[in-house]
């Protein structure tokens, strides 16, 4: 059997036209269509019939008519037009973002007869392009800003260590020092706290430690957490807690977060001597917390994206209260994972703020009445000897310092190697180990350290910048029983020193 003949030129021409995914239309040099593939319908939902006859002006944006006639005049002139881009109409109105390519067609002796036009639709395109380089301003904007919030609490402690340096300092000049140090190095830590809370609440890794809470003590926990702010800018709060317990199922921590940050948002953006209300009442079945202030208000346009990260209002620089923009998008995360919702309400502009917050109630249920017990004894101190390791030499002297004042025996390395061969001489009861150690990282050390024949009972210390889930639980395979992130709570770590069975009770050390 013969082969099949290959088609002709133009059936093949033909079957790429109708075959392609891109509209090719040709047209005379006057703009009127000639011919209209399937995808020309596709694209602009008109039929080859509807289309054929009519002028090109139909798809044309009535604000875009002139580019009709600069497209005809270059093509009268034999010129190709390639990728340009611009907007075309469909049948239905919905204007579409394409790119064009335009090619004069000439007959068998050369004369220019019209043009061919293929159109593909670049809207999609378009759009994530538009929205990769609003991501990268927004990106660009953010870093800048975090790297302004940053530098404005090293200032002050620079200024204060310079000061202390200077010379022998007065006791008031040095509570004023140490309190300036105390406070900023308190906002740099609330700063870093919550850009790691959204990264794991937008990776879904944050855990609530769930539990039955009043509410009335979470309103506390936040006018306390938020009292030095409130205070310095004068300010009236008035606090009007239930009639009655209220009880969440929830995440103390948590929830106090979010009431202290619409009470510090509250304090911010509120002139000196204003007022703030915090009220919490039941209503059905939801507790309904608000936050109330006299403040700048929020504008209009940015009411409805309050909520979005890195949403801040436009102010004028002295009216600038800082921040990174992730408060409230925070605030927003942590209230939908207790089931409850969040809203924002201004008048506008200089008209104050408020915003509500709605959380399920927990069935009320009868407790057992504890019983009476004998007040127990104060638990002895504990004087522990600790092994303190970090690369950071300041960082490894100023808690073994700190250790010290508490009444501990302490003894520091700063590298992997180094630090074996002190936990092997010192035998430590407890040993807090960094992890971006050199020679031998921290989760290794740890490894090395469990195997010696005495450290059956040594407690292990996590204490790091790196405080993600699978940080966490990488620590916990290589040994160590907690896992804590730089700057370090004291309290936190005396908890766990107190704790630490092998210590021995310290009768030196002076109660406080």
């Amino acid at each position: 059997m013969p082969p099949p003949a290959a088609p002709a030129p133009r059936e093949l021409l033909a079957a790429i036209v109708a075959s392609s995914d891109d509209a090719i239309i040709s047209k005379t040099l006057d703009g009127i269509i000639t011919s209209w593939n399937a995808a020309a319908h596709r694209l602009f939902g008109y039929t080859a019939a509807e289309a054929v006859g009519q002028s090109i002006m139909m798809l044309i944006p009535s604000d875009r008519k002139n580019e009709e006639e600069m497209i005809l005049s270059r093509l009268r002139q034999g010129d190709r037009i390639d990728h340009y881009e611009t907007i075309r109409v469909a049948k239905n109105g919905r204007q579409i973002e394409i790119s064009l390519t335009i090619s004069p067609i000439r007959n068998d002796v050369g004369e220019l007869v019209g043009a061919s036009k293929v159109a593909r639709d670049v809207t999609l395109q378009k759009r994530i392009l538009r929205e990769l380089e609003e991501a990268d301003a927004k990106k660009n904007e953010f870093l800048a800003l975090l790297a302004h919030e940053l530098r404005n609490p090293l200032g002050p402690i620079r200024h204060a260590v310079k000061i202390l340096r200077a010379r022998t300092p007065s006791p008031d000049e040095l509570s004023w020092a140490t309190n300036i140090i105390d406070r900023q190095t308190e906002h740099m830590t609330r700063l870093v706290d919550d850009l790691l809370d959204v990264a794991r609440i937008t990776r879904g890794t944050i855990e609530l430690r769930r539990e039955r809470i009043d509410i009335a003590d979470v309103l506390k926990a936040a006018v306390e957490a938020s009292g030095a702010l409130i205070e310095r800018g004068r300010h009236q709060l008035r606090v009007t807690p239930p009639v009655e317990p209220l009880h969440v199922e929830g995440d103390a921590t948590r929830l106090t977060q979010i009431i202290s940050n619409l009470l510090d948002n509250a304090a911010k953006y509120t002139d000196p001597g204003g007022r703030i209300w915090l009220t919490a009442e039941r209503e059905g079945d939801e507790v309904v917390i608000q936050v109330k202030d006299s403040g700048i208000g929020i504008a209009p346009d940015v009411l409805p994206r309050i909520f979005d990260m890195f949403t801040q209002s436009a102010l004028p620089l002295e009216r600038a209260q800082g921040g990174l923009g992730v408060g409230l998008a925070l605030v927003e995360r942590l209230v939908q994972l207790h089931g409850g919702t969040v809203s924002a309400f201004s008048g506008g502009e200089g008209k104050g703020s408020e915003f509500t917050i709605r959380l399920p109630l927990v069935q009320a249920h009868r407790q057992a009445a504890p019983e009476s017990r004998a007040a127990a004894a104060p638990a002895p101190e504990r004087h522990c000897r600790i092994l303190v390791v970090d690369d950071n030499q300041d960082s490894a002297d100023s808690l073994g310092m700190l250790l010290h004042m508490l009444g501990h025996e302490v003894k520091t390395a700063n590298d992997g190697e180094k630090a074996l061969v002190a936990a092997a001489e010192f035998r430590p009861d407890v040993a807090i180990l960094d992890i971006g150690l050199p020679k031998m990282n921290g989760y290794d050390l740890a490894k090395e350290i469990r195997e010696l024949p005495w450290a059956r009972n040594l407690v292990l210390v996590a204490l790091t910048g790196w405080g993600q889930e699978e940080h966490r639980k990488r620590s916990a395979e290589s040994g160590f029983n907690h896992h804590l992130t730089k700057p370090v709570e004291l309290d936190m770590l005396q908890e766990i020193l107190a704790a630490a069975g092998s210590c021995l009770p310290n009768r030196n050390v002076a109660t406080h």
